[in-house]
């Protein structure tokens, strides 16, 4: 059996889809390991580490993939990457499955298992496969390290023979793994931390964290979230009742950061340019939904923009920005997803597609798209980033479709 692991080609991305910890792993489970020379420099990994865990070195990505049983990858692949796995082998990545639907149609046609990590159920025997959690945990950590760096003034309260600095004040849309740990950072940092999610089973999740919950909390709201967890659609009165609330909110705000994404769909529009608008000079929002559209209209994918006095942040591949510890935890990720697919006694490849880990994250199989989901999916309607901010958005939709849309942070 053997793993190749190449160095990721997109635009920006620094991560890599091994560590030392891992290739020691799978050489106990029984692989040989290929790696890309210099895959895992922009995360800090040396050819020299990765060698002395074992792993062989090899000097081009066709060296790696070209008899792999299972390529690794942090992003799916390019079109060229396509050409250079073997039909039949096992693709495990960040699939971006409602997105560019004629490069997975390459994929199915070139004969590969494809695995995406974003539909790994969210159960409990897979929790420590959940790259959408570990990256996204990442992700809100580094947006607020980045509203910082952007904001012109300190976030805690500081006290001097000069006068007093009072503390800046932060609103974090949507509490799931993103926004939960950007409240957590913020705090940290001394920051006074409101938050806001469609369900009330979050209030409690943010007031743990020393966050105050804003919303409406009349009977609807008590009543939105199903048995399973998810967040029901709420009525026109009542969004529109908690869009005034948000709006009133956000005027005394100087940091706003918004992390709620709908698979599948383009991002809820959480700050309208009204809203812009009304916030004091020098605030700053970060949209970590801006691959997907943006949460705020003005935002625009790649760069830190200045509208009616405030900056808006949209760095692209969040994660990626905090690439060492990203990578670690990625490659942890994949360990787990691919160890039970191991026969420990035969040391040899063995798919259960009974598993429902298996079944809800495999995509393509023996040159066919097997997910339902995706094979709905035509090139044009899914979700792209904008090129430029538009003029005008529809009207504040909820932030989240289900319990998991404010973590799908993925590349």
């Amino acid at each position: 059996m053997k793993i190749g692991i190449a160095k990721e080609t997109r635009p920006g991305e620094k991560r890599v889809a091994a560590s030392a910890e891992t290739v020691k792993k799978f050489i106990q489970l029984g692989f040989d390991v290929a790696i890309e020379s210099g895959a895992g420099l922009s995360a800090s990994i040396t050819d020299d580490a990765f060698k002395a865990a074992g792993a062989s070195i090899v000097k081009t990505a066709k060296d790696a993939f070209g008899d792999a049983d299972i390529a690794l990858k942090v992003r799916k692949p390019t079109e060229d990457e396509i050409k250079l796995i073997k039909k039949g082998t096992i693709l495990v990545c960040l699939m971006e499955p409602f997105k560019d639907r004629t490069l997975i149609d390459a994929i199915a046609a070139q004969g590969l298992t494809t695995f995406a990590l974003e539909f790994v159920p969210r159960i409990t025997r897979a929790q420590s496969m959940d790259v959408l959690s570990s990256q996204s945990n990442l992700a809100g950590y580094r947006a607020v390290l980045d509203a910082a760096y952007e904001f012109g003034r300190a976030f805690p309260m500081m006290m001097t023979a000069a006068g007093t600095v009072p503390p800046a004040r932060a609103l974090i849309m949507g509490a799931g793994v993103a926004g939960l740990q950007a409240i957590a950072t913020a705090r940290r940092l001394g920051a006074i931390v409101s938050a806001t999610d469609v369900r009330p089973a979050a209030k409690e999740q943010v007031e743990s964290l020393g966050g105050t919950f804003v919303a409406v909390e009349d009977e609807e709201f008590k009543e939105a979230e199903t048995a399973g967890g998810y967040a029901k659609e709420m009525s026109d009165a009542y969004k529109k009742k908690q869009a005034e609330l948000i709006a009133e909110t956000i005027k005394k705000q100087d940091i706003v950061i918004t992390t709620a994404l709908i698979p599948g769909r383009p991002a809820p529009v959480l700050v309208t340019e009204d809203m812009v608008k009304s916030m004091k000079p020098g605030s700053v929002i970060v949209d970590l939904a801006v691959e997907q559209g943006g949460n705020c209209p003005l935002s625009e994918p790649g760069k830190v923009v200045q509208k009616h006095g405030v900056k808006i942040v949209g760095h692209l591949d969040v994660p990626s920005r905090v690439a060492d510890d990203a990578s670690l935890l990625y490659a942890k990720n994949l360990l787990n997803f691919v160890t039970p697919m191991v026969d420990k006694e035969s040391k040899s490849l063995k798919l259960d597609e009974g598993d429902e880990i298996i079944k809800a994250s495999m995509i393509t199989k023996d040159g066919k798209i097997t997910d339902e989901r995706v094979e709905a999916v035509k090139a044009e309607g899914a979700p792209q980033a904008k090129a430029k901010p538009a003029a005008k958005k529809a009207p504040a939709k909820k932030p989240a479709a289900d319990k998991s849309a404010a973590d799908k942070t993925s590349s």
